[in-house]
């Protein structure tokens, strides 16, 4: 009921430590004591999740045993509190009266979260939208208030919602459901008394008029125009979310209304060229009791609010007047038989996501997950009443008083002020502490430093042993052919469950370098702008009529045996109902031979969708544009692999979408495409069903004869080619049948790679941080001893001074498999300390001050992601992509077996020492004055 986060930090705080398991962070050690394929918890607005799962039965049972435990017998001593949660202590010790320093977890968590202007205006959206109970808070925390919050109120949230009458539990996979249900009861339920909980949200109460708020938000220094930074949307309360039919309908409703180029608020608002996109939150949003539906748009002028608001009752009026197509709705309903047919590896995870909220306020999920019955009584319902929708509208959005119009505007000091206020509030805390409080806090600072410094003793955790991990991998079968005499075709049959999956990927060799920073945006136009007779509503219809999507995107792929040599193309994807596959390949064939170029108003209104996309991701993946950025000049593929991902993109697009006249840029996509949509260099990828393969077969065969073929041959523009053939069954892979797949790989005997320091100046409170080191190749020996490395790092040591000692939310090291060893944090208080804390990691590595039993549970952690499972429409992609045998997993899977505690401290010395290898930095935060100083580094 108050902002000081405290399910939020109750969160943090019972994964550390609880009766059974009295050691500190279980959570943290259970990561390195698993094969877990997923872990994390997760602070909603109205409940808190605690899922995991696991591929293997004991480790399962483990997991379930410790998360029951942290759940509902933690041990909420204070010290852990202070730990965990926050904490307060001496800048400069020998001066018992210099202010005290608030840093914590949490605190700097939600610090980094309201740095995104999105989730500002999401937050207050609800807070206001629904602003009579819990809503009207923030669950997660408002920095300002966190650190109101008592030990005491900590407690007692604890005493009065972490009771088994107050949860739900939920289990899905192919383990025998009566041990679960056992162990459950055996080790939570039975030793509690059934209570009954005051937690029950009550009805919002609706409103009687209309309400207007205004609300402001940091600058955004990536924006495409400055005076257009102003955000505005209408939203509406809805029914509860647990009549499940109203909601299934709503959210159709929500789809046919904002969904794709040919909804009418798409055409209403996004083109009419006032914004750059949709407002936050736009659509059916059912994670409330009550739900509610928002549209709106980002990137306007200020002077434009009004105008968007009566576009936006205007589209309502037209909508209850027309209805929609029938060939909308068709489409839509396709879409969920789509997505009931696709299996995703996280599908039980998706499903607990999909019915928490419904659940948590006592509708019943079973009935939720009744799709088929939903779809077939919306059938029913608009035969009967062909106006049925059109009342809906009329009902919910024409007739509606509790609606709410909120607008956003930056501010300039919007940072400045958060952090006066910031500053006030630790001086009116530090004035209310008495001398002696002040010396108690110091003191318990001083015994937290102790505490953190401390060996952690673990052995009271379960844990699998590297023993109980496979020795070998499964094999995948797989078939490739020649199609129409040149173009491989590489088969892989899996219960894709009557779903077909078609990638085909094209070599960039031939792509002058000029047209290089373009590719991200050819490709994400590309099946956005019409092709053939079609326009590009019409193949946005057909898309949607008839497959699961269709998508193009730039790849950098490293190879496995050498650092400086790569692969360079273009990944095309889709995904349709087995009958639905000429069709699919037809849409392909068209866009392939007949893309348009033409429709320059629509590409306008990409771009700038697309710009506004990327700068709005910065502040939520920080730490990966810092670390793309510290490798750009440490390989050849670092490059443009900055060139395609990086901050250049995002700058890139930023100015593309400044342009007055945005023709020149439109006229390069025809340039790229000759060098891009022709069988020249291309391969192609099928996964589907051993029924469905010789038919898929001849769809596909049909697709690439009547491809376009280059009139001229086209020379590499980078003389430097090597020809690489993927394993087949006649060079070493048992299972690979037929043809081979040529991989031409670009390397540069030239290259030398060099070290670059950048610092990128965003008006964050809070720092991403990037050091990147070049090292191995997949196939190396090391490789396997660096990627032990990088975790083991991680857990015994970055984790300690960058999380829990710098309060940063989080922080680490990771190998990749283009041989880049990275160290990261990320929302992090702290940028020169942290670089420090880098630098020691790697002294603490070389010393090998870690035990046989860190090294075993590195292990363990690393194979949780090396046999994370893998979708039935993902099977043979290591292959495909990456010209990766079963045998060259199962070499390096043996070398990560043998790691050993020299083989570590070897590699630590060879690559991680000063002048050893080439480093990069890159950070991304606020002004930072020691580095302004350093000539060394470039301030962007």
């Amino acid at each position: 009921m108050d902002s000081t986060g405290v399910p939020h930090v109750l969160e943090h705080t019972v994964l550390c430590g609880s009766q059974k398991f009295p050691c500190r962070d279980p959570f943290f050690k259970m990561l390195n004591r698993s094969l877990s394929t997923f872990m994390n918890a997760f602070t909603a607005s109205d409940y808190t999740l605690y899922p995991f799962s696991t591929q293997n039965p004991k480790d399962f049972q483990n997991l379930l045993s410790v998360y029951l435990d942290a759940a509902f017998f933690p041990c909420l001593r204070e010290l852990d509190f202070w730990q965990e949660g926050w904490r307060l202590e001496h800048e400069n010790p020998s001066d018992p009266q210099t202010p005290l320093i608030f840093k914590g977890v949490v605190f700097n968590e939600m610090k980094g979260a309201f740095t995104d202007n999105e989730r500002i205006f999401s937050q207050h959206l609800q807070n206001r939208l629904l602003p009579d109970h819990t809503y009207s808070v923030i669950s997660g925390g408002d920095p300002l208030c966190i650190p109101d919050l008592t030990w005491e109120q900590l407690k007692q949230f604890h005493a009065t919602h972490y009771h088994p009458s107050n949860a739900r539990i939920f289990t899905y996979g192919n383990f025998q459901l009566e041990k679960h249900l056992k162990q459950i009861d055996e080790e939570a339920l039975s030793k509690f008394q059934k209570i009954e909980p005051s937690t029950t949200v009550p009805a919002q109460k609706p409103w009687d008029k209309p309400k207007e708020y205004q609300i402001t938000c940091g600058p955004d220094s990536l924006a495409a125009d400055s005076s257009k930074q102003t955000t505005v949307s209408v939203s509406f309360l809805l029914p509860g979310i647990t009549d499940t039919f109203e909601s299934f309908t709503l959210t159709l409703l929500s789809s046919l209304l904002i969904g794709g180029p040919n909804s009418p608020f798409y055409k209403a608002l996004i083109e009419s060229g006032l914004g750059t996109d949709f407002s936050p939150n736009v659509g059916y949003n059912g994670y409330t009791r009550e739900a509610f539906f928002s549209v709106g748009l980002q990137g306007i002028a200020e002077k434009d609010i009004q105008t968007v608001k009566n576009i936006i009752d205007k589209t309502i009026d037209e909508v209850i007047e027309k209805g929609f197509e029938d060939d909308r709705i068709e489409a839509l309903l396709h879409k969920t038989e789509v997505q009931m047919k696709h299996q995703s590896t996280s599908f039980g995870l998706t499903l607990t996501s999909f019915i928490a909220s419904c659940w948590n306020h006592d509708g019943d999920p079973v009935e939720l997950l009744k799709l088929g019955n939903q779809m077939a009584q919306f059938r029913e319902c608009l035969k009967e009443n062909p106006t049925f929708l059109q009342e809906k509208v009329k009902q919910y959005f024409k007739n509606n008083q509790h609606k709410l119009t909120l607008s956003m505007k930056p501010d300039d000091k919007y940072y400045e002020k958060q952090t006066q206020m910031e500053t006030e509030k630790l001086k009116q805390k530090v004035n209310s502490l008495s001398p002696q409080d002040k010396e108690a806090i110091y003191e318990k600072g001083l015994e937290l430093r102790t505490q953190q410094s401390k060996p952690h003793d673990a052995s009271c955790l379960p844990a699998l042993k590297v023993s109980d991990i496979e020795p070998t991998i499964p094999v995948t079968e797989l078939e490739v052919a020649l199609a129409a005499g040149e173009v491989p075709v590489q088969y892989c049959a899996q219960p894709t469950n009557g779903m077909v999956y078609f990638r085909a990927f094209s070599s960039l060799n031939t792509l002058p370098e000029e047209l290089k920073p373009y590719v991200p945006l050819f490709c994400s136009v590309l099946t956005k702008l019409g092709c053939g007779i079609l326009n590009y509503r019409e193949q946005a219809q057909h898309i949607e009529l008839k497959t699961g999507g269709m998508t193009a995107s730039p790849h950098v792929l490293p190879d496995d045996s050498h650092l400086d040599t790569y692969e360079q193309g273009v990944l095309f994807s889709s995904l349709c109902l087995d009958r639905n596959l000429p069709d699919m390949m037809h849409l392909w064939s068209e866009i392939f031979n007949n893309p348009c170029f033409e429709e320059e108003e629509h590409f306008k209104v990409l771009v700038k969708m697309s710009a506004q996309e990327l700068a709005n991701g910065i502040s939520d993946s920080g730490h990966l544009y810092a670390s793309i950025r510290a490798s750009k000049t440490l390989t050849p593929a670092g490059d443009l692999h900055e060139t395609f991902n990086g901050m250049d993109q995002v700058r890139l697009m930023k100015r593309i979408s400044e342009m007055t006249d945005i023709k020149p840029v439109l006229r390069k996509l025809p340039r790229i495409q000759k060098h891009v949509l022709n069988c020249d260099n291309l391969r192609c990828s099928v996964n589907a069903t051993p029924q469905q393969m010789s038919h898929t077969a001849k769809v596909v065969e049909s697709f690439i004869t009547n491809l376009g073929r280059s009139k001229k041959e086209r020379k590499p523009v980078r003389p430097h080619v090597i020809e690489k053939p993927a394993p087949n069954g006649s060079s070493g892979s048992p299972h690979v049948n037929g043809s081979q797949i040529i991989r031409k790989l670009i390397t540069d005997p030239t290259f030398k790679p060099c070290q670059m320091k950048t610092h990128f100046l965003l008006p964050f409170p809070v720092n991403f941080v990037g050091e990147c080191v070049r090292t191995a190749p997949y196939t190396h020996p090391d490789h396997a001893s660096l990627k032990i490395l990088a975790r083991l790092m991680t857990t015994k040591f970055l984790h300690t001074e960058i999380r829990e000692k710098g309060g940063a939310y989080g922080g680490g090291a990771k190998l990749g498999r283009n041989g880049i060893f990275t160290l990261y944090s990320y929302r992090d208080p702290n940028s020169i300390e942290t670089l420090q804390a880098f630098g020691k990691a790697v002294d603490w590595a070389k010393s090998g001050k870690f035990t046989q039993q860190d090294i075993d549970e590195a292990k363990l952690s690393v194979f949780s992601g090396v046999d994370a499972p893998v979708a039935p429409s993902d099977k043979g992609m290591d292959h495909f992509l990456y010209g990766l045998a079963d045998e060259v997993k199962q070499a390096h899977r043996e070398q990560l077996f043998a790691v050993s505690h020299d083989k570590l401290i070897d590699v630590s010395h060879k690559y991680l020492g000063i002048g050893k290898c080439t480093h990069g930095l890159a950070l991304l935060g606020p002004e930072n004055v020691k580095i302004a100083k350093d000539p060394s580094w470039i301030v962007r």
